[in-house]
């Protein structure tokens, strides 16, 4: 079967790659601008839409399976997404610095069978992170690495910003950029 993920964070490569999955990667055209008011809402759509522009671009033949995530953070209501440069990112910093935020990853599953038929499934994982306490001096060096400028909520978990987490319930992959456990079990039956 031809596997795609329909993405090109470097993040969901490595995470699909842990799992043992050969695949290609085929970035999504999709548009990402979305009004739906509920924060899981706006992920699985936005994953559906990434993981749909790729899978409607393909031909109409063979087994295939593309892969669409979405990932957003949510802190006090406020939804944070990519920042689009240093001073937002320390804005974003600011916010989390000392709270607890929850990071939502959509997942869109698209599976085209050899004879045809489609199937889908959408689904959303929620994981509660808490930060310790950041001084002003340690978010301006952070967000002057450059590492948050690419990453939802302005922060890699996986990388130097680990030294400011102080906790998190759920799973730890989600907030990196997929929930790869979750998304081989929703997908086990094509994948086996």
């Amino acid at each position: 079967m031809r596997i795609i993920l329909a993405s090109a964070s470097p993040r969901r490569r490595e995470l699909l790659k842990q799992i043992g999955l050969s695949f290609e990667v085929i970035v999504s055209p999709a548009n990402e601008e979305t009004a739906l008011p509920m924060v899981w809402e706006r992920a699985r759509e936005l994953a559906r839409r990434k993981a749909g522009a790729v899978f409607g671009s393909l031909p109409g033949d063979g087994d295939v399976l593309v892969i669409g995530a979405d990932t957003l953070v949510a802190v006090e209501g406020r939804i944070l997404g990519k920042p689009v440069d240093e001073e937002s990112a320390v804005e974003m910093l600011e916010l989390l610095s000392g709270r607890t935020h929850q990071v939502y990853t959509g997942v869109a599953l698209m599976h085209r069978d050899s004879s045809g038929r489609t199937e889908e499934k959408t689904f959303y994982e929620v994981t509660q992170v808490s930060f310790y306490s950041m001084s002003r001096q340690e978010i301006l060096a952070y967000a002057a690495t450059g590492d948050p400028l690419d990453k939802a909520g302005a922060y890699g978990i996986q990388g130097l910003c680990a030294r400011y987490i102080e906790k998190i319930e759920g799973d730890y992959n989600n907030v990196v950029g997929l929930p790869v456990g979750r998304l081989y079990q929703e997908a086990k039956e094509w994948l086996i």
